[in-house]
């Protein structure tokens, strides 16, 4: 099972390690990942496998949302599918 996760917030030293460090540690393994400064914002997007994590979805969302905050990021993770669905034209 693949998640998508989107980390956005004022671009400040930490935020890729802090994330990344997370999802090692819960044994999320990352599929894809983009990220950019945009006007001094951080924007990054990564696709995850969930297929060997130690953490159910929810309980996993739960955790980056909690992580999100206290590294001053909005966190959002939601399962590939329902993205795909959402973002169909």
């Amino acid at each position: 099972m693949n998640a998508i996760i989107t980390v956005v917030g004022s671009d400040k030293v930490g935020i890729v390690s802090k994330v990344t460090t997370f999802l090692a540690h819960h044994s999320a393994n990352i599929v894809d990942i983009t990220q950019s400064i945009l006007s001094g914002n951080f924007v990054m997007m990564l696709m995850v496998s969930l297929e060997n994590a130690d953490l159910s979805i929810d309980k996993f969302r739960d955790q980056m949302i909690s992580l999100g905050k206290e590294i001053g990021v909005e966190i959002n993770v939601m399962h590939e599918q329902v993205f795909s669905s959402m973002h169909r034209v």
